[in-house]
């Protein structure tokens, strides 16, 4: 079976976010591995005047680590899991996922699926398929239906 020391977990913000965090924070406590969590912001989406993006950028930050504090805090505290780190950045939503993740060098890229309608798929294809098709790793795509919440019990003898 594959070792996974780093691995780059890209958020996009929705209902898939919660379930791809818990997929990677698990495979990581059982790989001991590293984490990285992204996340972009699109600037081009924002249609509005005069918008301060490194504000939104801050924001978003703490959104997903306030979305997500029971699993950080989780992994923080967990001596399987060496590092977690939450980093938002803005550009090009694929070109910038790459190049984050190509700078944390990881040996897996996890991902979320979401259900884009065939006409928006066309047109901008989705973050999964690019990450598939441009990273040097084993890239994983969660199904969120496909988690369910880890107990905290069930989470704590785990640890053990």
């Amino acid at each position: 079976m594959a070792r996974y020391n780093r691995i780059f977990t890209a958020l996009d913000g929705g209902d898939t976010q919660l379930a791809v965090a818990r997929r990677a924070l698990s495979i990581a406590h059982d790989n001991k591995a590293e984490v990285l969590f992204g996340h972009v912001i699109d600037p081009a989406e924002l249609e509005l005047g005069h918008v301060n993006i490194g504000e939104i950028v801050e924001k978003s930050k703490q959104s997903i680590e306030s979305a997500l504090e029971r699993q950080l805090a989780r992994a923080m505290s967990d001596d399987c899991v060496p590092s977690v780190t939450v980093e938002v950045k803005d550009g090009r939503i694929n070109e910038t996922l790459a190049e984050m993740a190509k700078e944390f060098n990881p040996d897996l890229v996890i991902c979320g699926v979401r259900g884009l309608s065939s006409i928006k798929y066309a047109f901008v294809g989705s973050v999964s398929t690019f990450l598939i098709r441009n990273m040097e790793c084993d890239v994983l795509v969660v199904r969120p239906e496909a988690i369910e919440e880890i107990d905290e019990a069930d989470y704590a003898a785990a640890m053990k």
